[in-house]
């Protein structure tokens, strides 16, 4: 079986009917382990379940269609050699000079709109908040506000998510309340208010009401791309001296860290940034979602639509684009990063992470799957730390930031042809479909239906391992090219 593809299925219930018929185990969390990038520790979440409450969880099964097969799914996971509890390392990490417990933060968004979203989201594990964008101006929200993009038109799993919402409706005070009594009751936890200003004198006072309240930083959005109010949102981040000057007035009236926060809708995402830079910004959010336009069904506002923001996992390359265009500038020097764009797995927040970021932040994929993904994000980077003898987190920001060339300097003497694991081959013909009218012709496929590569005319591009659905393509050893 393949387990992936199977919990793919799994609807990911609230309350889940399978692992409460179970004693022993819980099918649910093992099955979300897989779904979240820790099938290598999943099995430690049934380990004690016979056959029979396997079996009755299977039938409790709600899914629409046919039930998931966790029996096949249990017994196809790989061991636990320790069920991943043991010598796990520890994810705190200094930002600003703030220590967070772990890099994991809610996004300034839907999902952090009131004291109880944030206090469960605390108590569910996430170390910090960027509390959604308060502003002087009312706020009217349309509706519907949110749309979503899905693979192979399957409702309810999407990759790419449309919003239309704009900044906090609460009043002003309500909103700097809620965020002393974060801090209040979680001490431990980081709070930073997300400010958006039209004037220079909203910026000043919200950033001082914010640093009265006892928050730990502030952010300033200058990347909403669907504010209906004109010099707000991505009108500020698109402008370098706009950016400069906001920063500038904050930076001098607040004591606390003051994080600009860059829109992707720009060429050059370091002229911008490189404004806060010099205006003295202690870190950098990027990025925020991305304009678009999608025509799902039912998605318009009375029969009218408009450009708004793109999120999920479908922006995740832009997002790390932009975060490395800045990582590298060889200006910026001594800023840090908060990374936000398509996190859904710790694998995922790794890449930011490698790039260069302290810290991640995370919006949709808690819009889809809820807070509980926090469980995997910390259990996967933990996992990973300690298996690559990995002390701290610190060790693991920016590593992979010399690995990243120009194209013109990367290596074009060598090639690496494709491999196929005649194990694993099924036979299906997609690499010879793809190779034939999207590559170079250099795979056969015969009565045999197996396929076979002509090193006369391949050219090492792996189209066909990136189409191979069982994983029987892989790449040979690099090797120089011929004359």
């Amino acid at each position: 079986m393949h387990i992936h593809e199977e919990a793919a299925r799994c609807l990911l219930c609230a309350d889940a009917p399978c692992s409460k018929v179970c004693r022993k185990s819980d099918p649910a969390r093992a099955i979300r382990a897989v779904r979240f990038g820790n099938e290598s520790l999943a099995r430690q979440w049934v380990s004690e379940a016979d056959d029979s409450e396997l079996e009755a969880a299977e039938k409790a099964c709600i899914h629409y269609d046919y039930p998931i097969r966790i029996r096949e799914l249990v017994k196809s996971l790989p061991e636990v050699t320790d069920g991943g509890k043991t010598g796990l390392p520890s994810l705190a990490i200094e930002f600003c000079g703030i220590h967070c417990e772990n890099p994991f933060f809610l996004a300034s968004s839907a999902v952090c709109t009131n004291y109880d979203m944030v206090s469960r989201a605390f108590d569910a594990g996430w170390a910090g908040v960027f509390y959604k964008t308060i502003c002087m101006q009312e706020i009217k929200e349309v509706s519907p506000r949110f749309d979503a993009v899905y693979e192979n038109g399957r409702s309810g799993d999407f990759y790419g998510f449309r919003n239309m919402e704009q900044l906090s409706e609460n009043p002003v005070e309500m909103d700097f309340d809620i965020l002393k009594r974060l801090k209040r009751d979680y001490p431990s936890k980081v709070v930073i208010a997300s400010i958006m200003g039209q004037k220079e004198e909203d910026w000043i006072e919200l950033a001082k009401m914010a640093e009265a309240a006892g928050c730990d930083a502030v952010e300033l959005n200058f990347s909403c791309p669907q504010m209906r109010l004109s010099g707000m949102g991505s009108d500020v981040g698109q402008n370098s001296e706009l950016v400069t000057f906001y920063t500038s007035f904050v930076k001098r009236n607040v004591k606390i860290p003051v994080i600009p926060k860059m829109t992707p809708n720009v060429t050059h995402i370091s002229q911008p940034a490189m404004g806060a830079y010099f205006a003295g910004a202690d870190a950098i959010s990027a990025i925020n979602t991305i304009k678009s336009v999608t025509l799902g069904e039912g998605a318009d506002v009375s029969g009218s639509h408009t450009t708004s923001g793109y999120s999920g996992r479908a922006v995740k390359p832009i997002a790390l684009r932009h975060v490395l265009e800045m990582a590298k500038n060889p200006i910026m020097k001594n800023i840090q990063y908060s990374g936000i764009g398509g996190i859904e797995t710790w694998r995922d927040a790794l890449d930011f992470i490698q790039l260069g970021c302290r810290n991640v932040q995370v919006c949709t994929a808690v819009m889809q799957y809820g807070n509980r993904i926090i469980d995997d994000l910390i259990l996967g980077l933990q996992n990973y730390m300690a298996s690559h003898g990995i002390g701290s987190l610190d060790e693991l920001v920016g590593e992979l930031l010399p690995q990243f060339l120009l194209p013109h300097d990367l290596d074009r003497d060598t090639i690496v042809f494709p491999k196929v694991d005649r194990d694993k081959c099924i036979g299906c013909g997609r690499c010879y479909t793809s190779c034939m009218d999207g590559g170079h012709q250099a795979i056969s496929f015969g009565e045999d239906r197996q396929p076979r590569v002509n090193g006369a005319k391949c050219v090492g591009c792996l189209l066909c391992r990136l189409v191979c659905p069982s994983g029987a393509i892989s790449p040979a050893k690099r090797i120089p090219k011929r004359d």
